[in-house]
């Protein structure tokens, strides 16, 4: 009876995850860090990016922002918790060339607007531009489709597609 005077709440349980960053997309196998090719944080694909601009690659919630502004965590509608981290061993940066546009707790759609970041700071002071994207709960997943490889569009292109129960 409570259902039908208040409705069915739907349950989203398959997402797309869009490219955060325009650039290249790479299997994380060809990141040039072992954390990330190896997997020991999720599984997901890392992009080498033409520009510095990143957007949130879902609808969701923000649920961490690094005080060093290179890594942003967000929990998509269905679930799924992705880290977005630019460049690599970035967080040596302190911040530096990094703005962020979004605080935890807020909500985002895809394409809004989470981080702009400086290439040429990120080139001559650390490791890689390379971006990984991650879904750190792929253990928790009933599936996980990579949609994309090569040129992408931030906050346009599919690069994954994630299934939990």
């Amino acid at each position: 009876m409570l259902k039908k005077l208040f409705g069915k709440k739907e349950v989203i349980k398959t997402i797309q995850v869009f490219s955060p960053i325009t650039g290249t997309a790479l299997s994380l196998e060809n990141v040039p860090d072992p954390v990330f090719a190896e997997k020991m944080m999720g599984d997901g694909l890392a992009i080498d990016p033409s520009e510095g601009i990143a957007v949130s690659p879902v609808d969701g919630e923000i649920i961490q922002v690094f005080p060093t502004k290179h890594a942003i965590g967000i929990r998509a509608k269905n679930g799924a918790e992705i880290l977005i981290h630019i460049g690599l061993e970035t967080v040596s940066l302190s911040g530096e060339g990094f703005e962020t546009f979004v605080s935890e707790g807020d909500k985002v759609k895809v394409g809004d607007k989470l981080v702009s970041f400086d290439l040429d700071i990120i080139k001559s002071k650390a490791k890689s531009t390379v971006t990984p994207l991650i879904i750190t709960n792929t253990d928790q997943a009933a599936s996980l489709k990579k949609l994309a490889e090569g040129q992408v569009e931030k906050g346009a292109t599919p690069l994954l597609e994630v299934t939990f129960n």
